[in-house]
């Protein structure tokens, strides 16, 4: 099983609300997920991204990916 660290899409018409997610790479982009690791807000300039280090670390450690659009938000929050 390949575990994807990327967004889980939640809110409404032109609000987005975005999920930081561990879930199976196969599973589709808001179906079910392993675990939550954070949430991401686009509409908020400041503090839109929080994120729990320690989880992100231990999925990252076991060899999950993150998408590209999750890598650049860890580097914002400065987790790698």
């Amino acid at each position: 099983m390949s575990v994807r660290i990327r967004l889980k899409r939640q809110g409404s018409h032109k609000k987005p609300f975005y999920r930081i997610v561990a879930a199976d790479s196969r599973s589709p982009r808001d179906g079910a997920f392993i675990e939550l690791l954070g949430t991401y807000n686009p509409l908020v300039e400041k503090e839109g991204v929080k994120v729990d280090e320690e989880k992100v670390r231990k999925w990252l450690g076991t060899g999950a990916l993150p998408t590209d659009t999750v890598r650049s938000l860890l580097k914002k929050s400065g987790i790698r």
